[in-house]
């Protein structure tokens, strides 16, 4: 382990902890807490949403990808740009409308709840409780990420690693919530963004330039230079459908909530989508030219391709800020994580169910306590790295995209939509995708028929039942004249 590279990850973890303080002495209500009382800039709120959303996956995940498999995984890239760019043009501007017109919400299912007038509350445990159980294992598995980087970059044992980096992450989530997260995200993003513009620059020249990558890659093996090799029609559509599962991504859609005015949204899509695509191209070229360049010494583990470039290739203080922005993409999707999950636990069941007058000071002890609680079973979720459910991150994602998704967008286009269409929605997209990937041999990736089926769902039960009150029309008209 290097003193110099630990020094510089120190120093960037203090960082990350001042930033929760300063946000702590900001946060009075829980709206402060869960949303950041919805003054957040466009350019905030952009590099946040980038950088919660793409977690370990863009540095470590999809590095590793194309190491192995060469330019065939460049589809899912441009799934996920697609996705994103529909995501801020058609949704984040009416979604914040929609979501203060409708009683204010701050979170998804307290919008659901608002949208359609639900006394039952159904709408709200539902969607609470799918919230709940995805990201506990996505958390988990973020965590086991950061314990592997602390584990393989500084020879902490795994036990170590894992609780070095949970305690920073809940620590700055507990303190300053939604503001905390927000702003360490965006610095988190950047840091991403400078890393994976930097790395592979300095490896393609290190190469003798582009030419010669290219060159060198087709004499190892011609395939890998071929998008279409190896990948028929149903896997590059499972592979680009990775873009339906922005609409209904909790941790995402929070930032569109939170937006200081839709003024801002041109501008933030603008910054979003611009920090996105170089991203993506920076982790494509970061696999494609470590072919190359390990070629020689092939590597054990191929996630590790970002983090064996650190090393070789510069000096211990430039590799600690490299290895840090690995630890900032899993970090900034793990806050936003844990936040979603506790706004989930305090708004939609200690304060819907148990404490309809409890005080704002007492919201946001019970939101902190309910990341502190959440935390802990993802960190025993993640003690032991074989058996942590790491394909549940696929899942997580296709779940939340197939139950939310449709319901989302709907509820922000379609006046005729009922309450009992938004719960046959989600209840039909959620089990889609949990029993097609497990009875449905198949190689197509189950958020496609989970989006399909769920908006089936959404359109029949809202077209057999009564039509929604005046009262709701009425707010509909209300939020289209907003806009």
């Amino acid at each position: 382990m290097d003193t110099s590279t630990l020094i510089t990850f120190i120093i960037y973890l203090i960082g990350m902890l001042a930033i929760g303080l300063v946000a702590y002495k900001m946060t009075s209500n829980l709206s402060d807490y869960v949303l950041g009382g919805r003054r957040l800039g466009g350019s905030v709120a952009a590099l946040s949403a980038g950088a919660s959303d793409m977690s370990s996956w863009l540095l470590l995940g999809l590095p590793g990808a194309m190491y192995v498999a060469g330019m065939t995984e460049i589809w899912i890239g441009v799934g996920l740009a697609i996705g994103a760019y529909l995501n801020w043009q058609f949704v984040a501007a009416r979604l914040r409308m929609y979501t203060e017109i409708a009683g204010d919400s701050i979170t998804l299912p307290d919008f659901f709840e608002n949208r359609f007038k639900d006394d039952s509350k159904v709408l709200r445990i539902v969607s609470a409780i799918v919230i709940l159980v995805f990201f506990a294992f996505y958390t988990s598995s973020g965590l086991v990420g950061g314990a592997l980087l602390f584990e393989s970059s500084f020879g902490f044992s795994y036990t170590q690693a894992l609780w070095i980096g949970a305690i920073v992450i809940i620590s700055y989530t507990f303190l300053g919530g939604f503001l905390a997260v927000s702003w360490t995200d965006f610095a988190q993003g950047i840091l991403m963004f400078l890393a994976l513009i930097i790395v592979p620059i300095v490896a393609i020249s290190q190469m003798g330039g582009w030419n010669e990558t290219v060159n060198a890659v087709g004499a190892i093996d011609p395939e890998r230079l071929d998008v279409f090799s190896g990948i028929g029609f149903v896997g590059i559509i499972s592979l680009l459908a990775w873009g339906l599962g922005y609409f209904g991504q909790p941790h995402i859609v929070a930032r569109f909530m939170a937006v200081k005015s839709k003024d801002e949204i041109p501008k933030a899509r603008l910054v979003g989508m611009t920090w996105m695509v170089f991203a993506l191209f920076g982790a494509i070229f970061t696999g494609f030219v470590g072919i190359a360049f390990f070629a020689d010494a092939p590597l054990e583990n191929s996630e590790t391709v970002f983090i064996q470039f650190t090393q070789v290739l510069f000096n211990p203080w430039v590799a600690g800020f490299l290895l840090a922005a690995i630890l900032a993409a899993i970090m900034s999707t793990i806050d936003s994580q844990l936040l979603v999950s506790s706004s989930a636990l305090t708004e939609d069941f200690y304060k819907a169910l148990f404490r309809k007058n409890a005080s704002q000071k007492e919201l946001v002890w019970v939101g902190r306590f309910g990341v502190l609680l959440i935390a802990l079973f993802a960190i025993f979720l993640a003690y032991n790295p074989e058996a942590t459910v790491l394909e549940l991150v696929g899942y997580a994602w296709a779940g939340f995209g197939a139950a939310f998704g449709p319901v989302v967008i709907l509820a922000l286009f379609w006046k005729r939509m009922t309450k009992t269409g938004a719960l046959a929605g989600m209840i039909v997209g959620g089990a889609t995708v949990i029993l097609w990937d497990l009875f449905v041999p198949s190689d197509l990736y189950e958020i496609i028929p989970g989006f399909i089926f769920a908006w089936i769902a959404v359109v029949v039960f809202s077209l057999i039942g009564p039509e929604p009150s005046k009262e709701i029309q009425d707010e509909f008209d209300e939020y289209q004249k907003s806009l």
